[in-house]
């Protein structure tokens, strides 16, 4: 593994493992409850699922104007939100206003209304019936059903110290999600401060191993906890229990007891005997590093010495992901199958994901795993982790991946926060989302980079589509899109433009052209920017562009950028109204193509199939339910641009069971 400046003394054996017949006695001791909930929630679900199929799902009624949307909300008491866990990874908000009684927050005059807030909630990204979420957490496909967890408060609409597990599943299609109850809770010594993010292993005999991050309440230790399912055969995996000998990993010497933290899934060694390896995040200085562990069992572990990776500069590093893509078209291997976590050898490439803990945003970089030495060797060192490529340009964070094996691909989640007032929580009563799952590969046409699509099943979620073929539209224009539903919508566009316009042209702000620090749509050049205004008002007067822009770069030759100017994208002070984007690969021959997912208040974003994607938090006032518009629009001062596009209106699909036993009451 590769050395580094302070020596990690391994850690070889953590703990004792609890005998097999004690385990298994705890566990036969909750059994037959958890077996008995699980028949009748499948009940309960075959039920619903079948009302489903009889019911079509509605929108909330349609506004048509902003006459009615101005009901101020008052609430009942003055509310100061506690700051987030900054420490622990969670992002501190920029606007944290206290909101007084008389609904105005400190730092801003602006008053909202209940249907403006009501309708901020999406739906068709996944969220909790109510409170605060953050990171994904062991995301798995058992026995036909799909599962996600999470960090959830369930004593409220802010982060707080009893981060426990929500629990989700779904048999279908990644949308029809059904809240079971919590899987976790912080009830033990050594996760009294949270039960934090952690990954599933599932093992060749179908059992699994959830393995956790949790923090001490006295001392804040981090440490890492094992978890089972009472009955690994339930397909839903409702009830669970914690070893009884946790932790099986404590920080080692030389790492902060707080840097130290969100195991990974278990991979297979090559050492063979069931042996499997699992890499945690940490820090040394400023330095971000991977520390590998190996285990037979996952109740002891052996640190290997050196780390998997180290990048100086990056700080710490959380949500660390490690996985397997395919660079070849062979029998079984292909470009849109995804790999199984142990998967090696030819054809192969690895992705190293990292969460940054300094700057909240997710880096990764391409190259080879070396499993002899335990080593991540990138293939360009100009795009190592945290210096080259980022999972997404926007609002996005704390992603974590799996492997579904009946589909034979690897489904990417992540973790969309909120960048509005703090104290605005509370009186919403849930705080965050999770990014539509997305499949990711190995882009074979650049083979620098992953591409990042929406799951083939997003196609399934509409209820009607409208097509536009060959519009034309001049430098400076604007033209309307006439679809309904235009809050929630699915929408494919390809542009076509005429590149010889930059052989003509000299323009100085081209040069290293960025989105973040481009002025916006109102920057103008040649060929851009050109694109879609999304969740609009019809006055214009409230709007989030949704654009390309080609800048002439090296050589005089085109470089394409995809970027979000959030700046009019709400009336309302107290937001966050950045411009997001980056560089994205446009390679000849190829027409300019973007995808854009827009969900109430959050708007996702993916160019040329998914090379560069971007995801932004809006929260307009005007351009809510029937209100909502979209447009074309071409700001380019020279080049006219035609375009192709299909919209598809989406409805809403996360449900609560009709029937829910708790076996925790």
């Amino acid at each position: 593994m590769v050395p580094v400046s302070t020596k990690i003394s391994p850690l070889l054996e953590v703990v004792t493992p609890i005998p097999q017949e004690d385990r298994k006695r705890q566990a036969d001791l909750k059994e037959v409850p958890a077996i008995v909930a699980s028949a009748l929630i499948l009940l309960a679900l075959a039920t619903s699922i079948l009302a489903w199929a009889l019911t079509e799902v509605e929108s909330p009624g349609e506004v048509t104007s902003g006459e009615d949307q101005t009901e101020p909300v008052v609430p009942d008491m003055e509310m100061a939100e506690p700051s987030k866990g900054v420490s622990e990874g969670v992002t501190e908000r920029t606007y944290s206003g206290v909101l007084l009684a008389s609904g105005h927050a400190t730092s801003t005059e602006y008053v909202w209304s209940n249907v403006m807030l009501v309708w901020q909630r999406t739906v068709f990204h996944f969220q909790p019936e109510k409170n605060w979420m953050n990171d994904p957490n062991g995301p798995l496909y058992h026995k036909g059903w799909y599962h996600i967890f999470y960090q959830w408060n369930p004593e409220g609409a802010a982060w707080g110290n009893k981060i426990s597990w929500g629990h989700a599943v779904d048999s279908k299609d990644l949308l029809h999600w059904y809240h079971l109850p919590w899987a976790m809770y912080p009830d033990q010594p050594y996760d009294l401060n949270g039960v934090w993010t952690g990954s599933a292993t599932t093992l060749p005999d179908g059992k699994l191993a959830m393995l956790y991050t949790g923090e001490t309440e006295d001392e804040l230790v981090q440490d890492q906890c094992l978890a089972d399912p009472v009955n690994p055969t339930d397909p839903l995996l409702v009830d669970w229990v914690k070893y009884s000998v946790n932790p099986v990993i404590y920080p080692p010497p030389g790492i902060g007891v707080k840097d130290f933290r969100d195991p990974t899934t278990a991979c297979r060694s090559p050492a063979g005997n069931d042996t499997r390896l699992i890499t945690i995040g940490s820090k040394l200085g400023k330095t971000g590093i991977s520390l590998v562990y190996e285990t037979t069992n996952f109740t002891t572990f052996k640190l290997l010495y050196g780390v998997l990776h180290a990048v100086p500069g990056t700080g710490m590093w959380e949500c660390v992901d490690l996985y397997p893509v395919s660079t070849k078209s062979v029998i079984v291997i292909t470009q849109e199958n995804g790999l199984d976590t142990s998967v090696h050898g030819l054809g192969v490439k690895h992705v190293l994901k990292t969460s940054f803990d300094d700057d909240k945003h997710d880096y990764y970089a391409l190259g080879t795993y070396d499993l002899q030495a335990d080593t991540f060797v990138p293939d360009d060192p100009d795009l190592d982790v945290g210096i080259g490529l980022r999972l997404d340009y926007g609002k996005y964070y704390a992603a974590r991946t799996f492997y579904n094996q009946n589909k034979q691909r690897r489904i990417l989640w992540g973790w969309i926060g909120e960048t509005d007032l703090e104290a605005v929580d509370p009186m919403k009563g849930w705080a965050s989302l999770q990014a539509i799952p997305r499949s990711i590969v190995f882009d074979k046409k650049t083979g620098t980079n992953v591409l990042q699509r929406p799951e083939e099943e997003v196609e399934s979620w509409s209820t009607r589509s409208k097509t536009f073929h060959d519009i034309s539209f001049e430098p400076g224009s604007v033209v309307p899109i006439h679809v309904t539903g235009a809050t929630q919508l699915d929408i494919t566009a390809s542009f076509e433009v005429d590149e010889t316009l930059l052989e003509t042209t000299s323009e100085s702000h081209d040069a290293g052209y960025d989105c973040s620090n481009s002025g916006g749509a109102g920057t103008r050049g040649s060929l851009g920017p050109f694109g879609l205004l999304v969740v609009a008002d019809e006055k214009l007067s409230e709007l989030t562009p949704v654009y390309l822009y080609v800048a002439k770069g090296g050589e005089g030759k085109a470089k394409a950028h995809l970027c979000t100017y959030q700046t009019r994208s709400s009336m309302a002070s107290g937001v966050e109204k950045d411009v997001y984007g980056s560089a994205v690969p446009v390679l000849d021959g190829e027409n300019y193509s973007a995808r854009i997912l827009t969900d109430h208040s959050i708007v996702e974003s993916f160019a040329q199939a998914g090379r560069t994607s971007v995801r932004s938090r809006d929260y307009p006032t005007k351009d809510i339910y029937g209100a909502a518009r979209s447009f074309f629009f071409n700001n380019a001062t020279e080049a006219s641009v035609r375009a192709s596009l299909k919209a598809w209106q989406t409805k809403s699909f996360i449900r609560p069971y009709p029937f829910i036993p708790d076996p925790k009451s």
